[in-house]
């Protein structure tokens, strides 16, 4: 993209880094749901996954009736993040410890995209765009659910690994 003039190509620059975060994660919460151990956090990243794969569609859906690409941009923030996941997944931790290390990866992806769906929210409504409003908000409601998720899990598995003896 060449320069940033106005406000709607900011919104596009927006969306674009969206879709490529939600495609990186899309990669990343299989690892992350096959390094589980616990059977709900394994079948809650599996949730989060086919979630993902539709947060996706829907930025591309609202790029297409831009008459815009919704590819071109890496998110640099979610490959860190990825990366951080693979860390934790790759870490040699007990089963328990393992979990906590994947909550704790889960949930910083989460609130980057809470924090990014919240901006492309406000550009939507400065905009006018309402159907773009209304199913960015859709997903930022998944978004902000899964890390209430997320932190659910946690109370478990630290109670868990908290009983673990050295």
């Amino acid at each position: 993209m060449g320069k940033i003039l106005i406000l709607k190509d900011v919104f596009v620059e927006q969306l674009k880094d969206l879709y490529s975060a939600e495609s990186q994660l899309v990669k990343a919460l299989h690892k992350m749901a096959k390094a589980a151990t616990a059977p709900d956090l394994k079948e809650g990243f599996l949730a989060h996954l086919k979630q993902t794969k539709e947060h996706a569609a829907r930025i591309k859906k609202i790029c297409k009736d831009l008459k815009v690409k919704s590819n071109g941009k890496k998110c640099q923030a979610t490959a860190g993040l990825v990366k951080e996941g693979q860390e934790a997944i790759d870490e040699k931790a007990t089963p328990a410890m393992k979990d906590i290390l994947l909550i704790a990866a889960g949930q910083r992806v989460e609130h980057y995209e809470i924090a990014a769906y919240t901006t492309a929210c406000s550009l939507a409504k400065a905009l006018d765009l309402t159907a773009a409003l209304k199913t960015l908000s859709v997903t930022l409601s998944e978004e902000v659910a899964t890390n209430a998720k997320l932190a659910k899990a946690s109370v478990p598995a630290i109670a868990k690994a908290k009983s673990t003896k050295k």
